[in-house]
């Protein structure tokens, strides 16, 4: 049996994925890649799971590509192995930010590379304070190809996703607080803590209301503002007709917490 990399552990409607292979600094292999695949394939067809918190074991989150994999692949002769890999990675990367429910990564130590390009299909980042994140791929002569170059700007600024990118420097997570990509540092002990009471606050509202709302911000990025404003009242058509609609009317007007049931 294949070593367990990446472990799922699911508590009260949360998905709590770890990328479990701390010797490597849980550099994304072909084979957890393989593992992280079939995870995320389980959560996207798991309507129990209303959150979902990506995170690392041991000193790193995710120290990027295997890049003595990518020696060996390149080593055949041909591009092409090398090519499949990173198209594979981006194919695993794509269904992660198209989970129809919000993913929080939970950053513990080190994001690099394809670190930080796992972060970028995240829809909210917690940091622990010791935590160190940047691109890195130009350190080594490498060029993004896990879709940082893509998510990034769309992140940030132009001007701080290049120096990420050019300069392929580690910074702070207290900077990228700063710069808007990380939304909250929190001091190192309390980081599984608060990132289980983001998740469990998650978990109180509409499966269905957060479904659409990351919808309709995923097609926002690539519509006009007056497409995306109008795509905001063709949603909000259906899900007027939808029970939690009512029934969170009804609670606010009733003076109570919605129970939603996410249809």
């Amino acid at each position: 049996m294949d070593k367990a990399l990446v472990r799922v552990e699911r508590d009260e409607g949360v998905a709590w994925v770890t990328l479990d292979n701390p010797a490597s600094m849980n550099a994304l292999s072909a084979p957890m890649l393989e593992q992280l695949s079939r995870v995320v394939d389980g959560i996207h067809g798991d309507a129990s799971v209303r959150c979902v918190v990506i995170t690392g074991a041991g000193k790193a989150f995710c120290a990027g590509g295997d890049l003595l994999g990518f020696r060996a692949a390149v080593a055949e002769g041909s591009p092409h192995p090398l090519l499949d890999k990173l198209r594979y990675a981006q194919d695993v990367f794509d269904r992660i930010a198209a989970l129809p429910m919000p993913v929080v990564g939970a950053v513990n130590g080190y994001a690099i590379a394809g670190g930080l390009e796992l972060l970028l299909c995240c829809d909210l980042i917690l940091a622990a304070e010791s935590a160190k994140i940047g691109d890195g791929h130009a350190r080594y002569g490498i060029i993004p190809g896990g879709g940082a170059s893509a998510r990034l700007p769309r992140k940030l600024s132009a001007n701080r996703a290049n120096y990420l990118l050019l300069t392929g420097e580690l910074l702070p997570a207290k900077t990228l607080e700063d710069w808007g990509l990380v939304n909250r540092v929190v001091p190192d002990a309390e980081l599984t803590a608060a990132a289980g009471t983001l998740a469990r606050t998650i978990c109180g509202h509409s499966p269905l209301g957060l479904r659409t709302i990351k919808d309709l911000l995923r097609n926002s990025t690539e519509s006009s503002a007056a497409q995306a404003t109008r795509a905001e009242i063709d949603a909000f058509a259906d899900y007027a007709n939808s029970r939690d609609f009512a029934e969170g009317l009804a609670a606010f007007a009733e003076k109570r917490q919605p129970k939603f049931s996410g249809h």
